[in-house]
């Protein structure tokens, strides 16, 4: 097996090695038939790489990293036509990851269960989850705080039958056939709790309306 551990800007432990051949298995155990090791080593070396300088997330690295590669794979499979069940994938993208984004996503998965896809992204990803986006998604009874700032990438964008952009202006990937919606959203980087409410549920109303458009009855 390749070393898909090396990285010249972070030292790598015994540990965190295991952890991420333990990840090439699992990956490639999942995408058995439709890509080979090759493909999974690359995707898995790539999406450590995306992590490796931040520092305050070196002990779930192997985690995140595992974690990305699949989405992508799973992103991939679906440009490539290996997988096609119907259901909607919606990406909501802004600049940090952090706040807007990540909120949607909460919402979106929390209202459509398994009736359909999202994804968030970020144009410069940053270290960590808004604490105060992460309150005041508490408050309506959503978890993100497992969630974590990510860049996008092609393969996800094209996956994508609905972008939705938040702030991340014309650095945004454009791909024919993809329906594009741009939310004019506060950026909750810096507020505190009370500021940030306003923006939660504007962002609620806005992905409501989305999946009415997109005909996904709402579980809640």
């Amino acid at each position: 097996m390749t070393d898909i551990t090396a990285h010249p800007l972070q030292e790598i432990t015994l540990d965190q090695q295991v952890a991420l051949h333990t990840a090439a298995t699992r990956l490639a155990e999942e995408f058995d038939g439709i890509y080979g090791t090759e493909t999974i080593e690359r995707f898995l070396q790539t999406s450590h790489d995306q992590f490796a300088t931040a520092a305050s997330i070196a002990n779930f690295l192997p985690l995140l990293a595992e974690r990305f590669a699949r989405q992508r794979l799973r992103a991939l499979a679906r440009v490539e036509g290996h997988h096609r069940d119907g259901r909607p994938v919606v990406l909501f993208l802004c600049t940090h990851n952090a706040g807007r984004s990540q909120m949607a996503l909460g919402f979106f998965t929390h209202l459509a269960g398994d009736q359909a896809i999202a994804w968030s992204g970020g144009s410069e990803p940053g270290i960590e989850v808004s604490p105060s986006a992460t309150a005041a998604m508490t408050e309506r009874g959503i978890d993100i705080s497992e969630e974590f700032p990510k860049p996008w990438t092609d393969e996800v964008v094209r996956a994508a039958d609905v972008v939705v952009t938040m702030g991340c202006g014309d650095l945004c990937l454009i791909f024919p056939g993809t329906r594009y919606e741009n939310w004019t959203v506060d950026d909750p980087a810096g507020l505190d709790l009370a500021d940030v409410r306003p923006i939660r549920d504007e962002i609620e109303r806005r992905v409501r309306r989305l999946l009415d458009e997109l005909n996904v009855p709402a579980t809640r």
